[in-house]
């Protein structure tokens, strides 16, 4: 074969029978990293389907934090409007009230809000009808749906898969898939989700509960070990003892159904304790710093989530106006925005898709000041009024331009 020439051990062979015996060399730096791999760090998986069973469905935090974001979202009332008019009635409206028979708007949000939240992206797919517009609404699973880049480098298709099928979504044209995803800075077809970000932090936090299992199956007693001390010199047991004493440990001290059982050691047995208590390891502290960093990362208030030792606001009334400043209110302003533009679309109307912030309650206070700051400003005219809080132009002021 062409490497007969090396040996499985590295060595040469010898060129003849009087040659001496090959030198035998190994790389100075194997003891290094051979030592240094011993306790590397263990983390999970980071793709969007592992993510989500120990970010989300394995963790409170997470949990938590998604629906939290999600049902505030989903729960904000939308308005539909363009230049001149707001809608009460609209056909695009009457489609977002009631987007397929099996979901309203609020599940359809939810939904949407979820998958981007979890996986940095969330595909909305429009059935159309004789008409060519739109008649149904369905959030698409995330981790099911790929893009297909064109020559361009732009998504030229989407590919859902599901079951070994594969279905191809075509974007010539008006798409019938509209694709929200969030800031990704080295990904240009796919974002970035909070999750993501706090996949360190939910590692952290899933070993601190595993461990603390753990710890209380074993009576919420460190593990240790039985040093032998022969009183005739000898420092090892025969394996008749060893294999007894094995199999007393393993039935009579070892589960939670054994918990607190006293251990009678014989003469020449001495217990000695390993490894950290978990007042030692501060074990309480690292799961609420855990805790904090997914919180931090998906924009919730630590105290919305009960989590102790946060004096970041003053009360909770605060943290929740800052929850719907901050975090919900950008969010759903956007997704509202993408989905309005996309539904436009079929129409061929410039309409705005957003959300009403005079009924949001979190916001009353805030939007009393405004409206109350603004309608006191006697500089500005009603046009310019309403264009500060968010409301179309008169019909009379969209009619002349003014």
């Amino acid at each position: 074969m062409v490497f007969d020439f090396l040996r499985r051990d590295g060595a040469r062979p010898a060129t003849s029978a009087t040659s001496a015996a090959p030198e035998r060399k190994a790389s100075a730096a194997g003891p290094v990293v051979a030592w240094h791999s011993q306790g590397r760090v263990a983390w999970s998986a980071r793709d969007t389907v592992s993510l989500t069973k120990s970010g989300f469905a394995g963790n409170p935090v997470g949990f938590r934090s998604v629906k939290l974001i999600a049902e505030a979202a989903a729960a904000l009332p939308l308005v539909l409007q363009d230049r001149v008019t707001r809608y009460d009635m609209h056909p695009l409206m009457s489609l977002v009230r009631r987007p397929n028979p099996a979901q309203g708007r609020a599940e359809l949000m939810e939904a949407l809000y979820g998958q981007l939240l979890l996986s940095g992206n969330a595909y909305v797919e429009a059935v159309q009808g004789e008409d060519a517009g739109p008649i149904e609404l369905h959030v698409l699973r995330s981790d099911r749906m790929s893009v297909v880049p064109g020559a361009d480098g732009w998504p030229a298709a989407y590919d859902y898969r599901v079951a070994g099928k594969s279905h191809r979504f075509d974007v010539t044209g008006q798409p019938t898939i509209c694709h929200v995803k969030m800031f990704h800075p080295q990904d240009d077809h796919y974002g970035l989700s909070p999750l993501q970000a706090a996949a360190m932090a939910v590692d952290v936090h899933n070993s601190a509960s595993r461990w603390s299992k753990s710890l209380l199956d074993n009576a919420a007693r460190p593990s240790g070990a039985l040093v032998y001390k022969g009183g005739d010199g000898q420092g090892q047991l025969g394996d008749d003892q060893f294999r007894r004493l094995s199999d007393e440990i393993e039935t009579f001290h070892q589960g939670a159904r054994n918990a607190g059982r006293p251990m009678l050691l014989e003469g020449g047995l001495d217990w000695k304790p390993m490894g950290f208590s978990p007042s030692d390891m501060e074990f309480q502290k690292t799961k609420e710093a855990a805790a904090r960093e997914i919180a931090l990362a998906f924009g919730v208030p630590p105290m919305l989530l009960g989590i102790q030792g946060d004096a970041t606001y003053a009360n909770y009334q605060e943290a929740n106006r800052a929850f719907y400043r901050l975090t919900v209110l950008p969010l759903a302003t956007r997704v509202a925005a993408a989905l309005g533009d996309w539904l436009s679309g079929f129409t061929g109307e410039l309409l705005e898709l957003k959300p009403d912030l005079d009924q949001v309650p979190a916001l009353a206070a805030e939007r009393d000041a405004q409206w109350a700051r603004v309608s006191k400003a006697e500089f500005l005219t009603d046009a310019e009024k309403r264009v500060l809080l968010g409301l179309p132009m008169l019909a009379e002021e969209g009619s002349d331009g003014g």
